[in-house]
């Protein structure tokens, strides 16, 4: 077994063992565990961003090594130094994924290749869509503990009415997680008597949302419509647009919050005020769930909508 391979199995179980029980099973000298942990994290924080890219090159062209990868980053905009995407391919075992045969797609992916367009369920006329008929989806990248930890956070967001029906966090962009900020978005839809069946769920074709766990919840027991982007996040610009703003907005609080626990509280408090205070342009500078309350007592103005689009 190589250092790398030790350095490999000790992260599998840290913080589940004593580090000192675990390094003498795998034989491995405490100072070069956190030689090679410090090179690891400094370089996964430093060039994490180039990983997907690595990755789909490694699955698009399983005959590129190092260099013709280092080629590829460049055209696709990534100027980075051929010996980093050498370190980069061992850590992240790189050279084994282009070496593995391309799986089958799933049946849900086939499913998906075969509808083509008709995946992006989304009305035309999004403008006249009533309140909770169109939901927006996908994982975000949280940096918390003064940029020492990071966490991925799912949100649920109307169209119409702007309010985060739901969300959930994790420490990693799993299936479960984004069930848990489903789970919760169907509680806040029967709090404000509204069924969630046929009601249209948009996100990305990651593998979360083509997920059997996923899928078989939200389409076939809670007949729920799944939307899903053509090109990615620039066919959520909604989502992206909430994320982005949300993170800017309460950056200092995650950067004071020093366990996972305390960012959960966190966000709790700051997705309450997003919903109940926070006033949003496009429906008249009324908060989320202020301007659902205005739907169901209207006033005489023009611009007030019938109850009944609820």
């Amino acid at each position: 077994m190589t250092t790398e391979q030790k350095v490999e199995r000790v992260l599998e179980v840290e913080g589940r063992f004593p580090l000192g029980a675990v390094l003498a099973v795998v034989d491995l000298a405490r100072s070069t565990w956190h030689y090679h942990r410090r090179i690891r994290r400094s370089y996964e924080e430093k060039y994490g961003h180039l990983r997907r890219p690595l990755q789909e090159i490694a699955c698009g062209h399983p005959e590129y090594g190092y260099r013709r990868a280092t080629v590829e980053l460049r055209a696709r905009g990534h100027r980075v130094n051929r010996k980093v995407v050498q370190r980069l391919h061992r850590l992240w075992d790189l050279p084994l994924l282009r070496g593995t045969k391309r799986p089958k797609p799933s049946g849900i992916r086939q499913a998906i290749q075969a509808a083509g367009r008709r995946i992006d369920r989304r009305p035309r006329g999004r403008a006249r869509i009533a309140p909770f008929k169109l939901l927006y989806t996908d994982f975000t990248e949280l940096v918390y503990a003064n940029g020492r930890k990071k966490a991925h956070l799912i949100p649920i967001v109307d169209h119409k009415s702007k309010v985060a029906v739901g969300w959930a966090v994790g420490e990693q962009a799993v299936t479960e997680v984004a069930l848990e900020a489903w789970k919760a978005a169907r509680q806040m839809l029967s709090k404000l008597g509204v069924s969630w069946r046929g009601v249209i769920v948009h996100h990305d074709q990651d593998p979360v949302f083509t997920s059997y766990g996923w899928t078989s919840r939200l389409l076939l027991k809670d007949r729920v419509q799944l939307s899903y982007a053509l090109n990615g996040a620039g066919d959520n610009p909604e989502i992206e647009g909430f994320n982005s703003r949300f993170k800017t907005e309460n950056q200092s609080l995650f950067n004071e919050a020093r366990t996972f626990e305390e960012l959960v509280g966190i966000l709790a408090e700051r997705f309450e005020y997003y919903n109940r205070e926070r006033r949003h342009s496009a429906i008249g500078y009324l908060a989320p769930l202020s301007y659902v309350k205005s739907l169901k007592h209207p006033t005489k103005t023009k611009k007030s909508l019938r109850a009944s689009q609820i």
